[in-house]
Parts: C-alpha cells; sequence; structure tokens
C-alpha cells in the first residue's frame, strides 16, 4: 500500500506537539465480533478444527468461541442465512496471535490439513494468512512485527507484498510435525476491517467522533485507524461495497464489533460525546450500540 500524498502518521504529529485532546484512550481495544451464520454445528466444526478456536459455551443457536477461557467471536445461528457479497459489513475480522513462531505453528496446521486459504502477505507491519469460513466471513490470522520496526512508518510504509512462506515455516524445526492444539491462549482481536459505502464519512465516524487516529488512507478507497499509535484497531475500504446497502434481513453478517473501553469514565465521554452530536444510541446490557455510516453496529463497552 503506497502512502497517499500528504497523509502523515498521527503519531508523529503528536509526538511533536500537536493537540490530542478528542482522543479515544489509547488503552482502547477490541473484543468479540458477532456474527451471523446458517449452521452453527458446520460453524463449531469449522472454527475448532480449522480455525483452533476453543468452544466457550453452546446453546439455543448461540456459540461463544476464543482462547484461554476468553471471549472473541459469538456466532448466532439463522438457519438458511445467505452469504452478504455486495454489501457494507464485515471484510475480515484479524486474530493476533502472539510471536512469529505461533503464526508458524498454525499455518503448519492449516497445510497439513490441506485448509483452504484466500491470501499470504506481508504489510511490513506484520505477516498474514487470509481464509473465508463457511458463510464467507472474512478471517485474518496474523502476528505484529515489533512496534518499534513500524511506529511512525505506518502511513509510508504499510504494503501487501506475497508472505515468505518459507521464511516463516522456518521457525520451525520440522512443520510436518509441529504439534498443535489449538491457537495460542494470548490471541486478541487485533483488528476488524469493514466494508463501507464510502471512506470520508467513514474517516469522519471514526476519527472526529470516536476519536481514533487516522494512520493511513489509501486514495479515498480504504482507511486504516487505530487507537495508542497502533497500526490499526478498524480498517475500512469501498472495494466491494462503494455505495452499497448494508445486508439484508437472512443475510450471514457482521452483526456488531466491539470495541473496549478502559473504565467507565472513558465510556461516558465517548458515549457523551456520541449523543452530543446527534449520533443514535441504544443501551445494553453489555454497553452502547452505535452505528457508523454504513450502518454497521458496533458496541462500545468497559474492560
Amino acid at each position: 500500500m503506497e502512502r497517499e500524498a500528504g497523509v502523515r502518521d498521527p503519531a508523529e504529529l503528536e509526538r511533536s506537539g500537536a493537540p490530542a485532546a478528542g482522543r479515544i484512550s489509547p488503552l482502547t481495544t477490541l473484543g468479540p465480533v458477532h456474527l451471523t451464520v446458517a449452521d452453527i454445528e458446520r460453524s463449531l466444526a469449522y472454527y475448532t478444527g480449522e480455525i483452533g478456536l476453543e468452544r466457550l459455551a453452546m446453546s439455543d443457536g448461540r456459540l461463544s468461541l476464543g482462547v484461554g477461557g476468553r471471549e472473541l467471536l459469538v456466532l448466532v445461528e439463522e438457519p438458511g442465512a445467505t452469504q452478504s457479497f455486495g454489501h457494507t459489513g464485515l471484510y475480515h475480522f484479524a486474530l493476533l496471535v502472539p510471536t512469529r513462531r505461533e503464526l508458524a505453528r498454525w499455518l503448519a496446521h492449516v497445510a497439513r490439513q490441506r485448509i483452504a486459504l484466500v491470501g499470504l502477505s506481508d504489510h511490513f507491519v506484520s505477516e498474514a494468512v487470509y481464509l473465508s469460513d463457511p458463510d464467507g466471513h472474512g478471517i485474518e490470522v496474523y502476528w505484529d512485527r515489533p512496534r518499534d520496526v513500524w511506529e511512525g512508518q505506518v502511513a509510508q510504509r504499510m504494503t501487501t507484498v506475497p508472505l515468505d512462506v518459507d521464511s516463516l515455516l522456518a521457525e520451525l524445526d520440522n512443520p510436518s510435525s509441529e504439534p498443535f492444539d489449538g491457537l495460542s491462549p494470548q490471541t486478541v482481536m487485533g483488528h476488524v476491517h469493514l466494508k463501507s459505502a464510502e471512506i470520508p464519512n467513514t474517516v469522519a465516524f471514526y476519527r472526529d467522533l470516536l476519536g481514533l487516529n487516522l494512520m493511513a488512507e489509501l486514495a479515498l478507497s480504504a482507511a486504516f485507524l487505530s487507537a495508542g499509535g497502533y497500526h490499526h484497531h478498524i480498517a475500512a475500504n469501498t472495494w466491494e461495497s462503494a455505495g452499497a446497502d448494508p445486508p439484508p434481513e437472512g443475510s450471514a453478517a457482521l452483526r456488531h464489533l466491539t470495541i473496549v473501553l478502559p473504565d467507565g469514565d472513558e465510556f461516558d465521554r465517548i458515549v457523551g460525546r456520541l449523543r452530543r452530536v446527534g449520533v443514535e444510541t441504544t443501551a445494553t446490557a453489555s454497553g452502547t450500540i452505535v452505528r457508523d455510516p454504513s450502518a454497521t453496529a458496533i458496541l462500545l463497552t468497559t474492560a
């Protein structure tokens, strides 16, 4: 990804003394992604056997998956749900493993099981492997290069080139026999990449209202935003969704993503700001739901 002319890394701006008033807390993280699926048993088999998540709870057509007892993904069954191509919503959710060796261990498992992939990429900030689940939901499994390698260079150097698979698998003594019993317990939801109807109003929402930093922008067709100078927690593109509508009822689609604020004070500050500018908010037992300009639902909650 080449840097668009005039775009600077906001982390650089803040270090040089630019005001950071209104920015979301740098301690903000992402929580579970909630999806609709057509067949919960099929999804259970895929996410536990192929991806390596653990089953946490399952009842009444609702499946909770995660690692180390922590929830990362929630699937809700709607029999007959159809794939939501051509609409806004989820491009992919991204599971961040803690080390390069953990990514290699997972990729060796994928290769042995002949699990279908849709891409293998080096993004300079990270190395990533892409899949698509049985309902067409995009998945990324990745690791981050050390922050001191890319910090302050995201806008200039984040890119997409082919992954050096041989180098990655060389992390293992013997990829063909490397044990795999699931994703690392330190795996987290690293980022969520969205399909949006347009980029300028998406940036205006996530940057100017939620307070994320705009880390990079690609010719008004994609944007990458984050808290605390991370390369991105939220991405959005229009590659398959320019001008598109949200998925219709009965779609296997994103129900909501989760943004986790560090405490109640930050939650009140962010939700209050959204309400003051007229963003509709819906209180739930877990937090507050808001929608971005493409009607993608976001659950704001606290750690």
